[in-house]
């Protein structure tokens, strides 16, 4: 396969927002791990976005201001950004992207703080309405914290009641992603117990864009609230909430948003919803024309900033801002559109490869078709896709690699050393234990013949997975399972 075919060449010089590449600051592949130097293929902007070189910029900038002006910082700023309203040219921007008004959006804390907060106010169970629908694939963030609060309610839920409060949604067996009739069904079944449907906009494992507005629609058609978690949504989909009605959301901008390591998050409560008077208030929650008297009373600012607890972090705000404001200059429709191109690119070459086996299924070791003759390692390496089509996925495509090792170590698995491949082949994803290789192309950072190198550095680590299957087979030694780490990432030790 060629590293820069005919199509793909043509797609890149007829691209409108070639441009924002050249706004960012890409890896060395050395530095990640390669065995070369130049620049990484990044398509990992799903786990952490790259630094824009005016996020850079603005950042030095404040830090600058930090040396020079210490506190008075928070008031007086040479660039007109004073610290104490840092996030006022964020929430405009961050409201218009997800489909909300201002006052319904505020930018601040992290992700599960931010689930925390907002259970806290709006999950209120009774004895007849206290279960929680979640899907059972959810990121630990939302199983590990929402699982805690039907606990906290002791004094109105029974221990029975307790452990099962919580309705967890599965694909069907054999299948990948979640079928909305599937949601629907089951909000409807046990609708009159049901207190919070809560879901991801995007599936962060299978990078399956729900189809949210028929959700939101029979959640409050059986009286439940619903709420959503878009860390992989905001920036990548467009999002509606206000349109969709949902109650309440969460998100980070460390992902398509560039906010930096562990960055700020942010939430959205819909105008108007009533928190039973369970608000856990803080200083910064207090109205901004009061705030710094120090009263004694508390006097929540209107809309979600009223659930802010503190100060908004300056350092992981303002290269946010330099997304938003290239995100604004490049229309997020334009945007939209080249990633159905660019996915749909990578989508398309990987469904040329023969090793591609479309009807494999993931829950057992797969009985494969037989590659070509005498290759014995080709019968079992191979990958599926388990990303739908579009329009219901992101710039995310989730690959499932074969030979699989189960969810509890059973089996030998061959994503680790297939993922090892790509690192030292400059093509930087990410690994989803056991058997899973997300691959991203960012429409701001990256490119489609990026997209036709990437899909040949793949097509080389399988490759090479087949030479080194049938090296064991020949020499009848089993596999090593010593792992190590490069680049954050657990990788097998060999080749």
């Amino acid at each position: 396969m060629s590293s820069s075919p005919p199509d793909l060449v043509s797609l890149d010089k007829n691209d409108s927002l070639a441009w924002t590449r050249e706004e960012f600051e890409i890896p060395s592949a050395r530095a990640c791990g390669a065995d070369s130097d130049g620049e990484a293929i990044y398509f990992c902007g799903n786990s952490l976005g790259l630094l824009s070189k005016k996020g850079r910029k603005l950042l030095m900038e404040e830090v600058d201001v930090w040396a020079t002006s210490g506190v008075t910082g928070h008031f007086s700023h040479p660039h007109s950004r004073p610290w104490k309203h840092v996030d006022a040219p964020i929430t405009p921007r961050l409201a218009a992207l997800i489909g909300a008004k201002e006052e319904e959006v505020a930018h601040t804390s992290t992700l599960t703080s931010n689930i925390h907060n907002l259970f806290t106010s709006f999950y209120r169970p009774t004895k007849r309405r206290w279960r929680i629908v979640i899907e059972q694939g959810s990121f630990p963030s939302d199983w590990y914290a929402i699982h805690s609060h039907p606990r906290i309610h002791s004094a109105v839920l029974s221990q029975e009641q307790i452990d099962n409060s919580i309705i967890a949604l599965a694909p069907r067996k054999g299948e990948d992603i979640l079928r909305t009739e599937d949601v629907i069904e089951t909000i409807q079944k046990h609708g009159d117990e049901i207190a919070i449907v809560w879901l991801p906009l995007v599936q962060y494992y299978t990078g399956q864009l729900l189809d949210i507005p028929p959700i939101s629609a029979k959640a409050h058609g059986v009286g439940a609230l619903i709420g959503l978690d878009m860390a992989h949504g905001v920036g990548n989909v467009e999002t509606k909430l206000n349109e969709w009605n949902i109650d309440f959301a969460v998100w980070c901008t460390y992902k398509y948003l560039n906010a930096g390591p562990s960055g700020i998050g942010g939430f959205y409560i819909r105008t108007g919803l009533d928190d039973g008077d369970r608000r856990l208030a803080g200083w910064w929650g207090n109205e901004s024309a009061t705030r710094f008297q120090m009263a004694p009373t508390f006097r929540p600012t209107p809309g979600a900033k009223g659930y802010q607890h503190s100060c908004t972090p300056v350092l992981s705000t303002i290269p946010v801002l330099a997304t938003l404001e290239m995100m604004e200059k490049a229309g997020f429709s334009n945007m939209l559109e080249k990633q159905r191109l660019l996915t749909g690119a990578m989508e398309s070459l990987l469904k040329q490869s023969k090793f591609y086996r479309p009807d494999a299924r993931v829950e057992t070791d797969m009985s494969l078709p037989s590659g070509p003759a005498g290759e014995k390692g080709a019968q079992k390496v191979g990958f599926k896709i388990i990303t739908p089509e579009y329009p219901w996925r992101g710039t995310q495509l989730s690959l499932f690699i074969m030979p699989h090792r189960e969810s509890d170590g059973a089996g030998q698995g061959s994503m680790p050393r297939i993922f090892h491949r790509m690192i030292k082949r400059g093509l930087v994803g990410d690994e989803r234990e056991p058997s899973v290789i997300r691959l991203s192309p960012v429409v701001l950072y990256n490119t489609f013949q990026e997209v036709g190198r990437a899909v040949q550095i793949f097509e080389e680590a399988l490759e090479a997975e087949v030479d080194w299957e049938m090296g064991r087979e020949n020499q009848g030694h089993r596999e090593d399972d010593d792992h190590h780490h490069v680049t954050g990432v657990d990788v097998v030790n060999k080749g």
